[in-house]
């Protein structure tokens, strides 16, 4: 059996890019983040100290978006290595970080990069 925790629409600030107006004025990024573990014991203890803490993966991904990268790729896979180092419960991980706007000399809502990760 597979317990899945989903984090949608986290919308941070930050200055990632390769253009130093990126690194410079920043824009907002969306970073969905979806994880998984086998552990069910929290579904019956109902203890935090038994769940995958998802206001840790959260405070773990607000840091590592802060930190200015060149490549969303960069900041995915980031934000997973501190996810694993962190989380012992966490069995598998899908990061995707989405850049609002990104200046690539035409109309666009976004551009996104989407990472995975087993343990």
């Amino acid at each position: 059996m597979t317990n899945i925790i989903e984090l949608e629409n986290m919308e941070f600030f930050g200055y990632h890019g390769c253009y130093k107006e990126e690194q410079v004025v920043g824009n907002q990024f969306v970073v969905y983040l979806k994880l998984e573990t086998s552990s069910m014991v929290a579904s019956k203890t109902d203890q935090i100290k038994d769940a995958l803490n998802y206001q840790q993966a959260y405070n773990i991904v607000k840091q590592e978006v802060l930190v200015p990268s060149h490549l969303l790729e960069h900041v995915c896979s980031r934000i997973l290595d501190a996810l694993f180092a962190e989380l012992e419960l966490l069995e598998k991980a899908t990061v995707k970080v989405s850049k609002l706007n990104p200046p690539m000399g035409g109309k666009m809502d976004r551009v996104s990069v989407t990472l995975s990760r087993l343990r």
